[in-house]
């Protein structure tokens, strides 16, 4: 049985074992992923009993604009709807605000195509990165 938490009390080394099994660079840089994590306006985490599955964040003005920097699922639990129970619950708190944002390439395309999103315009995404993986 999946359930969700909004608790922030995690532990770094789930957390690390979630992003290192999905190959991302933060778990490189633990203590600013955990802090960065802590810090988000909102922590979703996806569970089976104690085993951290998933997780997704939210960085907002609390009013109008948020970003979702993060939603990742174990490699084993994808493809199961964990990844849209976790959009689902950020609908929940954020589904009125004027803009939602994210950056998503490979296979999340099509995943938060699925899940409402779509191309914003004829924007470009950009950024400054000090990551490894695309």
């Amino acid at each position: 049985m999946i359930t969700l938490s909004d608790t922030k009390a995690i532990n770094i080394e789930d957390i690390l074992t979630l992003y290192k099994a999905n190959e991302w660079s933060s778990a490189n840089k633990p203590n600013e992923l955990y802090n960065g994590l802590l810090n988000s306006e909102t922590l979703i985490t996806a569970w089976e009993g104690k085993k951290l599955i998933g997780l997704g964040n939210a960085i907002s003005d609390g009013f109008l604009t948020v970003y979702y920097p993060h939603l990742l699922v174990l490699p084993d639990y994808q493809g199961k709807g964990i990844g849209k129970m976790i959009v689902d619950k950020m609908q929940e708190k954020y589904s009125l605000f004027h803009m939602q944002m994210l950056t998503a390439d490979g296979k999340a395309v099509d995943f938060y195509k699925k899940n409402g999103f779509e191309r914003a315009g004829k924007t470009e995404p950009m950024w400054i990165y000090q990551g490894n993986e695309h």
